[in-house]
């Protein structure tokens, strides 16, 4: 848990008791209650992946509440898009739910109900932040983010590959019991979704022959954006227009922490009209299954690259940052990376040239150890906990939607 929920005093003094919502206005009162918890934009769409798990079954209610985060910024339109009942974190606070889903760990133990909790992205790139009192530890996998005061908080750990529970043996071994490895619902998406590789690119309003670059950037200081004043001029310069297309898709994190006016201006003002700027809602994965090339960092969008056959150019790694066992790592020592002295499009042709697709196909399978199980591992997991019996159908894998087509740079007013 984070340094600011340390502060937090007890529940029992800010919360009040807890309640159980009696029902008495709602048409179908005796439902399992389920809280979907929401911290950010990305933890949102993460925890999407999961709704449909409860679709059609009238035994189970589902609501949703936005948890104090720096960058909740933006979990309105999730929140919109879902037209889901949403309850004010107070009042989430106050009461007893039979299951509880978050992405996240901040206010978790204000929570009353049992947690399952899961990764917000691929592969446990990230070291947590430095702290004066705190060695670094794999991000999401230590103490901070499991336990609190001494105790674990999630009733489960849903995590992607067999690799992060014996992580956890070091990191955390406390939560060993409660970790259960699951699969990864990003991953089994991205895999069914490169059969429809030319839908997308035709929904993209890609041309026959022209080169879709996609440039992804997570967010802080060792990121790709943090040092687009450098990359963008080439992109511009040194991809002719009549062959590439190009995209960027910036973390929502840079969105919600500067405004995405800001972020806008600041393309604006390097000269960006050529660069489409991917909106922070948008489902990114049907983008990155038609990228042609990926120019990234060490963000969990650029790993997924990995999965889908195409060259990738690491523009930043900030290796005192990233958990070096990761498999995030691994790509950066695979991947060429970016370079000062030749032209882009050189480049780019090169990391054609030396790509081979078994080298990525290992690095693509250190993140899900469980490949198209997700669904199933993860209702078994949740209906466990509910008490409850499955539906009787098999919960397969969703199809990514098509994606809007790549339009001109918004204006900025």
């Amino acid at each position: 848990m984070s340094s600011t929920q340390r502060q937090s005093g007890p529940v029992e003094q800010r919360s009040g008791p807890v309640q159980r919502d009696p029902g008495q206005w709602s048409t179908l009162p005796d439902c399992k209650k389920v809280l979907v918890v929401i911290h950010t934009l990305v933890y949102g769409r993460r925890l999407q992946d999961l709704l449909h798990l409860f679709r059609a079954d009238l035994r189970v209610s589902v609501v949703f509440t936005v948890a104090p985060h720096a960058f909740n910024s933006g979990v309105e339109s999730v929140l919109t898009e879902l037209a889901g009942l949403v309850l004010p974190w107070e009042q989430a606070c106050r009461t007893g739910f039979d299951l509880i889903l978050t992405a996240g760990s901040q206010g978790m133990e204000q929570l009353h109900g049992p947690v399952v909790r899961l990764p917000h992205g691929a592969g446990h790139i990230k070291l947590s932040r430095p702290q004066d009192t705190a060695t670094r530890t794999v991000g999401g996998l230590g103490r901070r983010y499991l336990t609190w005061q001494g105790r674990v908080v999630p009733r489960a750990f849903a995590v992607a590959h067999r690799e992060e529970h014996d992580a956890l043996a070091q990191l955390c071994p406390e939560a060993l019991p409660i970790t259960e490895v699951v699969g990864d619902a990003s991953y089994d998406r991205i895999a069914l979704g490169l059969g429809q590789r030319a839908a997308y690119r035709q929904a993209l309003g890609l041309r026959d022959g022209e080169r879709f670059v996609l440039v992804s950037s997570t967010w802080g200081l060792g990121s790709a954006f943090h040092r687009l004043d450098a990359l963008l001029p080439r992109l511009l310069t040194e991809l002719p227009a009549e062959r590439y297309r190009l995209a960027l898709l910036v973390h929502p994190n840079v969105h919600a922490g500067h405004g995405s006016w800001q972020v806008r201006a600041w393309l604006a003002a390097a000269g960006g009209d050529r660069l489409t700027l991917l909106p922070p809602q948008c489902d990114w994965r049907p983008a990155l299954i038609a990228a042609d090339f990926i120019i990234g960092d060490h963000g969990s969008v650029t790993l997924y690259g990995s999965m889908t056959g195409a060259p990738i150019l690491i523009a930043q790694y900030p290796f005192r940052s990233v958990n070096r066992d990761s498999p995030g790592a691994q790509l950066a020592r695979t991947a060429p990376a970016l370079s000062l002295i030749l032209r882009l499009d050189q480049q780019l042709d090169y990391a054609a040239e030396q790509y081979r697709p078994e080298r990525y196909r290992a690095i693509a399978d250190r993140i899900s150890s469980e490949p198209g199980a997700f669904n199933s591992n993860m209702r078994r997991l949740l209906y466990r906990i509910l008490e409850l019996g499955e539906p009787a159908h098999h919960p397969g894998t969703e199809p990514l939607p098509l994606p809007e087509p790549l339009s001109a740079p918004k204006g900025i007013r």
